[in-house]
């Protein structure tokens, strides 16, 4: 009886994925003669302009869909060098992400676009905010900006360094041992576990070590785009490390707001998102409100 259970459920959930990704337009632009693929569901007059972090796609952003599209435009979109979209590029930084991030708002002529950004992603989105001023009304980034404009501390720093050393030794085995480390916990489902695994060893090499060198000297930068920030920055942070606030206050200064959410890894929108959903809803309610 189990295993007709668990074929139900297998069946199930592949009906409801073709489902969801038939109803997406998958398409791309090109951005530096690199394609930049996303997909775009649902109507509204606000856009909700969902960006991944490091490593993985936009896959991560299914549950949204399906929540979001009944009110919004929803668009989700693989980051250059990761997903569906190019690898044709000689570096790998955060600005040049933003850069995509921006032409795709450009091209598809987006208005009252709100931003939501996972991890890395948040800084992507930090860079998009305030190039693309007049478009953009609302930030939201997802477990990111803990220690936000801030240098690691010498002992920390000296890890990622051997960190680095080791990524470009054993990439695939490096990159596992952080997700099982830093980005979950024993708690968190092996299904989980194992996407991210998956995600992160068969990121391309090359691409990976540029991307993550790219993030931990972000901080000067990620420093002067909170100064430039014009409006409220909302952060949806796991709890199982603290939001360093004294960063928040000193650097965010047209202000922000944080809520967390417990008993998630690195990935609350895939391992809890119904209330992953419900704190995002919330949060955009309060940025149409401002």
């Amino acid at each position: 009886m189990k295993k007709v259970y668990l074929v139900l459920g297998v069946f199930l959930l592949l009906v409801s994925n073709f489902r969801i990704h038939a109803q997406m337009n998958m398409t791309s632009i090109e951005n530096d003669n690199v394609k930049i693929a996303y997909n775009a569901i649902g109507k509204g007059d606000t856009t909700l302009l969902f960006v991944h972090g490091a490593f993985i796609d936009m896959s991560y952003w299914t549950s949204q869909i399906d929540f979001f599209k009944q009110h919004y435009q929803v668009i989700i979109v693989d980051l250059a060098g990761h997903g569906k979209s190019g690898k044709n590029r000689s570096s790998w930084s955060i600005q040049e992400f933003g850069n995509d991030v921006c032409a795709l708002i450009t091209t598809l002529h987006l208005k009252n676009v709100i931003l939501i950004g996972h991890s890395m992603g948040g800084d992507v989105i930090l860079e998009v905010a305030v190039r693309c001023k007049g478009v953009v009304i609302g930030f939201v980034g997802i477990d990111t900006f803990k220690n936000a404009g801030t240098p690691m501390p010498a002992v920390i720093q000296s890890q990622i360094d051997q960190v680095m050393v080791m990524l470009k030794t054993d990439f695939a085995a490096t990159s596992e041992n952080y997700v099982r480390q830093a980005l979950t916990s024993p708690l968190t489902d092996k299904s989980i576990v194992d996407r991210v695994v998956s995600d992160y060893r068969n990121m391309d090499k090359n691409i990976g070590i540029d991307v993550i060198s790219s993030s931990f000297a972000f901080y000067d930068r990620e420093r002067e785009l909170m100064n430039q920030m014009k409006f409220k920055m909302y952060l949806i942070n796991v709890d199982n490390v603290p939001t360093n606030d004294a960063y928040l206050k000193k650097y965010a200064l047209s202000g922000y707001e944080v809520v967390t959410i417990s008993g998630t890894c690195h990935f609350p929108m895939i391992e809890d998102p119904d209330e992953f959903n419900r704190l995002l809803q919330q949060t955009i309610g309060k940025i149409k409100a401002d």
